[in-house]
């Protein structure tokens, strides 16, 4: 069995609960703009993935179902019976493991820039940034995430933001951010999406090269009750740029998904 940490967790509103999980060298605080508009009707618990943010580090390398057992820790701490899930990029593939493993638990799933069905050209781009991490450091990095990440627009009216965003990023664990990215990287979800029966919201940017339309049409197509939406003129950081209308679309979602 997978050996579960005691992750750091924040929770606002009230309401049907959310769990709300973030990606790569992130923390809780990437749905600040999104819990602002969820609080209202839900209990949104955002929390820091184990090596980031507040959370224990725990020994590297870490595992896909060790972060789901996190999860449901959490959730079991918590004393939440069922919950919605909805997770960024990494988080979009832990979610619907989670789904997957808790299907009892789990009220409806969000997969939010996220990738599944990579082709082997795919595969090997998102591979050749973890390898050049790995051999050079994070700092080697940095000019490819922010084109991966931000759209020229926002980077070039937003400097403060990005260079907070890279100053997080610069402040991981070399050890934590390399397993966290190969994971991402190495994670496959296509053999298994088919058995996440939960309603799945599938919501990625337009412009997002390493989750693009094309790769999340295809988890929408994997998961037997899904919607598909495609973020027009975006990119991968889609909760910095554009909250209010990830909500708004998470809000719709979550509103059909949710017993009266």
């Amino acid at each position: 069995m997978p050996q579960a940490v005691d992750v750091h967790y924040h929770i606002e509103g009230e309401g049907p609960a959310i769990f709300l999980i973030h990606g790569i060298s992130a923390s809780h605080h990437t749905w600040a703009g999104v819990v602002k508009n969820l609080k209202k009707e839900f209990t949104c618990i955002s929390y820091d993935l184990r090596g980031h943010g507040q959370s224990p580090k725990a020994t590297t390398p870490y595992s896909l179902d060790e972060m789901v057992a996190d999860l449901e820790q959490l959730r079991e701490k918590l004393g939440i019976e069922k919950a919605h899930v909805a997770g960024h990029s990494l988080g979009g593939m832990i979610g619907p493991a989670y789904a997957k493993a808790y299907p009892e638990r789990t009220l409806s799933v969000g997969l939010l820039s996220t990738a599944a069905g990579r082709t082997v050209d795919d595969s090997s781009k998102v591979l050749a940034v973890v390898e050049k991490l790995e051999t050079e450091g994070i700092d080697a990095i940095l000019g490819a995430l922010v084109g991966r990440w931000f759209t020229d627009e926002f980077a070039a009216k937003s400097p403060e933001l990005i260079a907070s965003r890279l100053a997080q990023v610069q402040s991981n664990d070399p050890a934590v951010f390399a397993t966290v990215f190969r994971m991402y990287a190495e994670t496959e979800m296509a053999p298994w999406l088919n058995q996440v029966n939960t309603p799945a919201l599938v919501l990625t940017g337009e412009c997002d090269g390493g989750c693009n339309p094309r790769l999340n049409t295809f988890i929408a197509e994997q998961l037997p009750n899904a919607k598909l939406v495609i973020l027009e003129n975006l990119k991968h950081a889609i909760m910095f740029e554009a909250p209010d209308l990830v909500s708004e679309h998470l809000l719709t979602f979550l509103r059909e998904n949710t017993s009266a």
